[in-house]
């Protein structure tokens, strides 16, 4: 199945249908999507960031929840879900639609892993032969192994297209019979290669142990207790009318509706469509470590390593990164006409989903990483403040000389406020103004500060005397 890997993040499979009649009659009664209890400033913020990626990237619509201090305050969407032809109208994306959220789906079944292993039913180091037999090196690789993409199974899909065989239909068996029973791509825990083929594998083990079908099993233990009602199993049958419509393009041509993968081939690693708001409310439960025992949601968000001892800044279905300091829970996925980003600083109790209704662009995680620090920037420290108001100042070709330290206010001259006027006021507020490190020096503080535009990122440093006045204050692009 489709994955951006490391350009987006992961994106693939899971699998059933919300039981047609229940699930219809679940949809029916599904809570308000639209949540709206953000700071004004902070949510117009949010809302430039997407319309601007949007608008520079071409993508129809997105679908953005946004979670701070642990609760979601904020869903909005964006652009069209579904494109003006000769005959109808566009329809304008809402919170209520679905879009499908690709390997995203793969924490899901990771977590249904740990669930079983605090039931007692297995273990993270079992072999994988144990429950699904017939696999090459079945008895040498263990579940932590392919939950983290160290099992060596070739992928399935790497490809970021809907290749002829995916249209038609295809089995999970089908999947492990031909890729499964292939020799590894490398020794098990000796390299990191994302593989979708991991996931059949895992959502065939949850499926063997319970003796149910995994999508059962999500909904009875983290669907239904989490309030997820809009949750649709995207492998067995196509999102409706009234979800948004998945587009493509060929180079620089106009926008298709994308083609639909056969059914079965998403099963485990990518199966799930959602809005942004039920995505939202299992970042909350990530933060909260609502789910799973502390010592599932330790092991899941532990960076796993290889037998020579390097990272893979990977755990258990999610990547693990370091955002500038803060710990970041995260991933992304994509199928044939959608990709989604989801970015979870847990420590922060910050989280933003972004869904995208084009595949092959990168407009969710560009919107993900501009708002998730715009979140943490609504509590900006001194220097932040400082340089930020300064910043806007000298967009209006005025400085106020009383925070200038001699040198700094000699450098002002009428030539360099007219430059910094005419260089920066058109570019307006910036999306995100961030401090990215800080150091003594020469006996006064450096700092500097990351300034990010939808198409232009910008560095400013700064010298501080501990009086507060400014010794320095240079911007350029950023490299």
């Amino acid at each position: 199945m489709k994955h951006l890997e490391r350009l987006f993040g992961p994106a693939i499979p899971l699998t059933m249908l919300f039981l047609s009649v229940a699930a219809a009659s679940a949809l029916a009664q599904t809570p308000a999507q639209t949540v709206d209890t953000i700071d004004p400033a902070l949510q117009d913020r949010i809302d430039r960031i997407a319309r601007q990626v949007l608008e520079q990237t071409g993508v129809p619509s997105a679908s953005v929840a946004v979670v701070r201090a642990g609760k979601l305050v904020y869903t909005h969407a964006y652009g069209s879900a579904r494109l003006a032809t000769e005959t109808t109208p566009a329809v304008p994306a809402t919170p209520a639609m679905r879009y499908s959220i690709g390997s995203i789906s793969k924490q899901f079944t990771a977590a249904s892993i740990l669930l079983l292993q605090e039931d007692g039913k297995l273990s993270l180091d079992d072999a994988v032969g144990k429950y699904v037999p017939g696999l090459t090196q079945g008895d040498n690789v263990t579940i932590r192994q392919i939950l983290s993409h160290t099992s060596g199974y070739q992928d399935y899909w790497p490809e970021d297209y809907v290749m002829t065989p995916m249209l038609a239909p295809e089995s999970a068996q089908q999947i492990l019979d031909t890729w499964g029973k292939k020799p590894l791509d490398f020794e098990p825990g000796t390299q990191w290669q994302y593989s979708n083929t991991n996931f059949v594998i895992a959502g065939r083990i949850v499926e063997s142990v319970t003796g149910h079908p995994l999508m059962d099993f999500l909904t009875s233990r983290i669907f239904r207790p989490l309030g997820m009602t809009s949750v649709w199993n995207s492998d067995e049958a196509k999102l409706t009318q009234t979800d948004a419509t998945a587009y493509y393009r060929h180079a620089l041509g106009p926008l298709r509706i994308a083609p639909k993968e056969g059914r079965g081939w998403m099963f485990a690693a990518g199966e799930l469509a959602m809005t942004a708001r039920d995505l939202a409310l299992w970042d909350e439960s990530l933060i909260a470590q609502s789910i799973l025992k502390p010592d599932s949601y330790k092991q899941m968000f532990t960076e796993v390593k290889l037998k020579d001892g390097k990272g893979t800044h990977y755990g258990l279905g999610v990547e693990v990164m370091d955002r500038q300091g803060h710990r970041s829970i995260e991933h992304s996925g994509e199928v044939s006409g959608f990709v989604a980003d989801n970015e979870v600083l847990v420590d922060d109790g910050v989280a933003v989903a972004v869904l995208t209704n084009q595949d092959a662009v990168g407009a969710a995680s560009t919107i993900a990483r501009l708002a998730a620090p715009a979140l943490l920037a609504a509590s900006a420290n001194p220097a932040e403040t400082q340089a930020l108001a300064l910043y806007h100042d000298l967009q209006t070709g005025h400085v106020d000389r009383t925070l200038l330290a001699p040198n700094l206010s000699d450098y002002f001259t009428a030539e360099a406020l007219a430059d910094f006027q005419s260089s920066l006021a058109p570019l307006g507020d910036p999306l995100t103004f961030r401090q990215t490190s800080e150091r003594l020096r020469g006996g006064m503080t450096f700092h500097a500060f990351q300034i990010v535009y939808p198409n232009k990122r910008l560095t400013l440093t700064t010298y501080t005397y501990p009086d507060g006045k400014l010794e320095q204050y240079l911007i350029a692009p950023a490299e």
